[in-house]
């Protein structure tokens, strides 16, 4: 499915906002925030600048780096030109600051005074709280002995996956990254992973490679004592959730296998503190995967970001993410797919009923959201359905489905354990997007394209769980999304887009073809100068099937093919003429 970005919508927002700056100050404050700071209290904030950037000319782009270079440059650029006024009030004031580029803002702390004059000011667009949010976890946890262990993961069996590593793809070339609450780069099942880690020679360097957003115990943790501490330099994990994500995506520890691309590489940044985040530190992470940095947070590399990023969390409505602050990682979300990088966010544990998904960032348009299914190929009670309609836009979500149920993965301290949520879905899928990508590099920072074959080649499933509009016998629908994914289907359908390689025949030389409009919608376009012959075209869907055979004769000649009937979605053509053949891809919007 194609992906809408948001920034004409954010401009709007942006104008509304700046049109208010005189009639009413309070209305461009969370009304949390004011309530409080109403005596006197000193409380944490965001500032959203009214000018925010566009980068929406990312997507003429077409290399991943290409791409990461010109979002980071003009973002950085545009929070380099426009926070200095707001910076310079905030050291008059002696309040502290730290300015974000990933969204146009600057993260303080003050009373309602200051509040106030940065309200009334005409470059501030709003003023967000900092909520604190506690991530729920795992819905399930099943402590396991080794004595269970199987040599391939029922997951791994189930979504194929070892099929595809019998090809010789396991994510080789490909980084996968996570923000959670850390990672345990000293269990034996990652160290080898860690993008960080030398093999050859034993060394590691944490350098652009680990992250740590969590500067402050969270007022949610029930005591000051953090087993891994405050802004460390190195991978950790105080919750042990995340080092279990971690290992279905890359894990491996000799004869086990537990993640879906073992030899991906991985870097990573913690966003919570025992389960606790909040909008700070979860931009703070985002941001650092669009450009990494160094351990001092200087020198950022765009040709550092990882492929995909893993998200296996969310924040609910109680805990203070609403309609008033939900685009503020939307955007982040949209300008990470815009320099190139695939996001994956669980889908959410709040199921059964119909509408579930309901807490960001998974019911973002621009998130590849995850549902969880079962050892028995069923969608799992706890995982949460569509459609979207905390945003009232009622769009289709889960995207697809993936194992997430009693998933045996690695946790801190060498041991391992089984946990159920759609935590454990969604690392299926960031390794899928691995083991894609080394099949066929050339589709790294294809986001589209990459999420398009996902879909399409995902195993159809249907229930009798109708939700909203769409009827759950219809595909796709509201529980599984397309269904649940098939990792060798999806490379077998990466590797068909790898060209032939060219043939020194005279006429295939001399031949040239143009298909177009790509995206096609109606009318499809098929132009062929220089043939020999007759000209046969043909066009299969991602499963191979033919759906489509025109034949033609005329060395130079153009044909309209009606394209409207047929399903959005990924085709390959293929042209044929006195011996020459011409390849390509096709995308119905």
């Amino acid at each position: 499915m194609k992906k809408l970005f948001t920034a004409a919508i954010l401009l709007a927002f942006f104008s509304f906002a700046n049109s208010q700056n005189n009639k009413d100050w309070h209305s461009k404050v969370d009304a949390s925030l004011l309530a409080k700071t109403a005596n006197g209290q000193h409380m944490p904030f965001l500032i959203l600048l009214s000018q925010q950037a566009d980068v929406s000319a990312a997507r003429q782009l077409k290399t991943k780096d290409e791409k990461a270079a010109f979002v980071f440059n003009i973002l950085r650029q545009t929070a380099e030109t426009t926070q200095g006024g707001i910076t310079a009030f905030l050291i008059q004031k002696n309040a502290p600051h730290e300015g974000f580029f990933i969204i146009n803002a600057i993260k303080t702390e003050g009373d309602l005074t200051l509040i106030n004059s940065l309200a009334q000011r005409s470059d501030v667009a709003q003023i967000l709280d900092n909520p604190n949010i506690h991530n729920p976890g795992p819905v399930e946890e099943l402590e396991e002995s080794t004595s269970s262990r199987s040599a391939v993961e029922w997951g791994i069996d189930m979504i194929n996956a070892d099929d595809v590593w019998a090809l010789g793809y396991r994510g080789q070339g490909v980084t996968v990254a996570g923000e959670d609450t850390g990672y345990d780069w000293t269990h034996p099942a990652l160290t080898p992973k860690y993008r960080g880690y030398d093999a050859a020679t034993n060394n590691t360097d944490h350098n652009y490679n680990w992250h740590d957003a969590i500067h402050v115990i969270s007022p949610l943790a029930s005591d000051s004592l953090n087993p891994c501490g405050l802004d460390i330099q190195a991978p950790c994990d105080d919750y042990g959730h995340g080092t279990h994500t971690m290992g279905t995506m890359v894990g491996s520890d000799g004869d086990y296998e537990i993640g879906v691309a073992p030899d991906a590489k991985w870097c990573a940044c913690r966003n919570m503190e025992r389960g606790n985040g909040s909008p700070f530190t979860y931009l703070e992470c985002f941001q650092w995967f669009l450009a990494p940095t160094d351990l001092n947070n200087e020198n950022p590399d765009p040709t550092k970001a990882p492929h995909v990023i893993n998200n296996s969390w969310y924040c609910s409505e109680g805990e203070g993410c609403n309609a008033s602050n939900f685009f503020v990682l939307n955007q982040a979300v949209n300008s990470l797919r815009l320099a190139g990088t695939v996001v994956v966010v669980s889908a959410g544990n709040s199921g059964s009923g119909c509408g579930s998904v309901s807490n960001p960032p998974a019911f973002y348009e621009n998130s590849f959201s995850i549902g969880a299914t079962a050892i028995n190929d069923t969608i799992a009670g706890f995982s949460s359905r569509g459609p979207v309609t905390v945003d009232g836009s009622n769009r289709l979500k889960p995207n697809v489905s993936a194992p997430g149920v009693n998933v045996r993965s690695c946790v801190p301290g060498g041991a391992y354990a089984n946990y159920s949520g759609t935590s454990m879905a969604g690392p299926h899928v960031a390794g899928l997007v691995a083991l894609m990508i080394s099949a066929n590099p050339d589709l790294a920072g294809q986001v589209d394209l990459i999420e398009d074959i996902i879909e399409q080649t995902a195993v159809p499933k249907t229930t009798n769980q109708n939700c909203g509009n769409i009827l759950g016998t219809e595909v796709p629908n509201n529980t599984y999304g397309f269904g649940r994914v098939d990792a060798l289907a999806a490379v077998e359908a990466a590797i068909a887009l790898i060209p032939p390689p060219p043939s020194a025949t005279q006429e295939q030389v001399a031949m040239s073809v143009r298909v177009f409009p790509n995206p096609v919608g109606g009318q499809l376009n098929v132009e062929v100068q220089h043939a020999v012959g007759e000209v046969q075209f043909e066009l299969f869907d991602v499963s191979g099937r033919l759906v489509l055979l025109r034949n033609w004769s005329g060395a130079s000649s153009s044909v309209s093919v009606d394209f409207a009937g047929n399903p959005s979605g990924l085709y390959f053509y293929r042209l044929l003429s006195g011996g020459a053949v011409m390849q390509g891809k096709v995308v119905k919007k």
